[in-house]
């Protein structure tokens, strides 16, 4: 089944699941993870994705794993390059063609 509604940012589920459960400060967070606040925040706010490197902090920070904070921006990411853009679409796939002897 096709997704229909776009998968959540890794912000939100930051700001969702952890901040706002822990009463935990963007401020507070940037310390823990060694980032600016800046860094924090336009990851919160979804405008900045979950790098490799962040997934790490991240990982570190909540005991989770660098996958889930991947796996998470990789679906973001291609659902919204599916969905927002079109010129993919020209692409034409490659077929071997059989070579008869």
């Amino acid at each position: 089944m096709k997704r229909t509604r776009p998968p959540t940012h890794p912000g939100a589920i930051i700001k969702y699941d952890y901040l706002e459960p822990l009463s935990l400060s963007m401020v507070k967070l940037a310390e823990y993870l060694g980032v600016s606040r800046v860094t924090v925040s336009k990851i919160v706010n979804e405008r900045a994705p979950v790098t490799p490197e962040m997934a790490l902090r991240l990982a570190r920070v909540f005991d989770t794993t660098p996958d889930l904070w991947l796996g998470l921006q990789r679906e973001y990411d291609l659902w919204h390059a599916e969905h927002d853009f079109k010129e993919w679409q020209k692409a034409q796939p490659f077929r071997l063609h059989s070579v008869t002897t």
